[in-house]
């Protein structure tokens, strides 16, 4: 009894097509440029917005934030290249794998060698396979790389997804708006000569072109950025807020983390030494422990060194507010004992002041012997106590 193949499933075509396309792609740059120059950025952001949801105002802002210093790899861009109209010129369609090419063609430059803000794409499930592809070649890159002298050029890859996002009303009534903008600068540059025109886009004039636009994005680009989000850093940003609450999300999703942005290898070097945020949330609690434990264990001289604080450095600190720094010298004998001072410096910590102690010894001449001409001395120790705080801001004129 013979059965019949099941057909491939849509999902299944596609993800051979992706392979296809991408393999092609790959043996292409294996052989020009060469392995050995397939050095790809270390990091990127691969940013989808829907129309009106602010990218061109936001791409500026992510780059600084990260400090990125080349610019967008912007793939509607490409797609109006030369190479591109190369292709088109010849007959060709600038497909998926033609966009593949361009891309990675134009991410091997070396301005985009650290980092790189990829607008535009993935697009289609196609493209998507496609990404996956490269970046588990990337990874196989720095292993192959790995201990030999290019390994610097092959470091660990890592890929954010970003999305601005806005609802439908919002996406058209913005697209409506920069359309009227873009009428009265345009009306502006022909009347005086002036600047440069905008693009006049169709879908910033009809609000059926702009809702087609909008939906477009949610069924392709956005399902095919958010396929990623269990492979990659996913960032959802909501772009409806007013700028300065986006932007201020935007760094939060982007704030340095070195677990995600050191090389595997470098990170597991360092990971022993603590945080600064854990150093200091334990410092806390163990500041409280040992002033609880002075008040227990030594309460009489824990008050002397309170009282000392509080008569004789109180006023000289509250005489140089302004300045944010003090300085007291004592030879108070109390001090010789260690506790007093470790106490001395707590009780400043705790009330939100910085306390450094700088001993000074100096031998001083007490008597002369006439007979042996022996000079006799005693020691003279000085601590000299600064305290540093925050100073008091003074406006004039």
């Amino acid at each position: 009894m013979s059965t019949k193949p099941s057909e491939p499933l849509p999902a299944d075509l596609e993800i051979k097509d992706a392979q296809l396309i991408f393999n092609r792609v790959w043996k292409e740059l294996e052989v020009n440029p060469g392995i050995e120059n397939l050095r790809f950025p270390k990091e990127v952001i691969l940013l989808g917005g829907a129309p009106g949801s602010g990218k061109g105002t936001n791409t500026n802002f992510i780059r600084e934030v990260r400090g990125i210093a080349s610019h967008p790899i912007v793939i509607s861009n490409l797609l109006s290249s030369p190479d591109a109209e190369k292709i088109k010129a010849a007959g060709g369609m600038v497909g998926d794998e033609e966009v593949l090419r361009l891309m990675l063609h134009e991410m091997l430059k070396p301005e985009f060698r650290e980092s790189v803000v990829l607008d535009g794409f993935p697009r289609t499930d196609v493209q998507v396979e496609c990404l996956k592809l490269l970046y588990d070649n990337m990874v196989r890159l720095r292993n192959e790389f790995s201990g030999t002298p290019l390994a610097q050029h092959f470091r660990q890859p890592v890929f954010h997804i970003m999305v601005l996002f806005v609802d439908e009303a919002e996406s058209v009534a913005r697209q409506m708006k920069r359309g009227q903008e873009t009428l009265a600068h345009n009306a502006e540059v022909k009347t005086s000569g002036v600047g440069k025109l905008w693009e006049e886009r169709a879908t910033d004039f009809d609000p059926e072109l702009a809702r087609g636009r909008y939906r477009t994005f949610k069924e392709q680009t956005y399902d095919a950025l958010v396929s990623l989000k269990k492979l990659f850093h996913y960032h959802f940003i909501n772009a409806q807020l007013p700028i300065k609450a986006v932007q201020e999300n935007i760094v939060r999703e982007l704030e340095y983390q070195s677990s995600l942005e050191l090389d595997p290898q470098t990170y597991d070097t360092l990971r022993h030494i603590p945080l600064a945020d854990e150093v200091i949330t334990q410092a806390r609690q163990e500041l409280v422990n040992r002033l609880d434990a002075y008040q227990m264990e030594h309460p009489e001289l824990f008050k002397k060194v309170v009282d000392f604080v509080y008569e004789k450095m109180m006023p000289t600190i509250k005489r140089y507010a302004v300045t944010g720094r003090a300085r007291i010298s004592t030879e108070d004998a109390m001090f010789r004992n260690p506790v007093a001072l470790a106490m001395l410096i707590d009780v400043h910590s705790e009330r939100g002041f910085k306390a450094m102690v700088d001993i000074r010894r100096q031998e001083i001449p007490s008597r002369f012997d006439l007979e042996t001409g022996e000079i006799h001395t005693r020691v003279k120790t000085v601590y000299r106590i600064t305290i540093f705080f925050k100073g008091s801001k003074i406006r004039r004129g």
